[in-house]
């Protein structure tokens, strides 16, 4: 992912292509509540801060 600062916000598209994980995936960990927290905008789009991202990513290493 190209780095343009830690408040950048992120598509659902550009995590899952990330992850490379399949939608129904990440929507299944967000239900469970073991995705990274989100912004719900206001015409229902989602996005997630870069720094909520990298931290979320973190935790799943030391967990491994």
């Amino acid at each position: 992912m190209s780095g343009r600062g830690p408040d950048e916000k992120l598509t659902i598209k550009e995590v899952l292509a990330d992850l490379k994980v399949a939608p129904a995936t990440f929507y299944r960990w967000r239900q469970l509540g073991r995705a990274p927290r989100s912004i719900k905008l206001p015409n229902g789009d989602v996005r997630i801060r870069r720094s909520e991202y990298e931290r979320w990513l973190s935790e799943r290493e030391d967990a491994a």
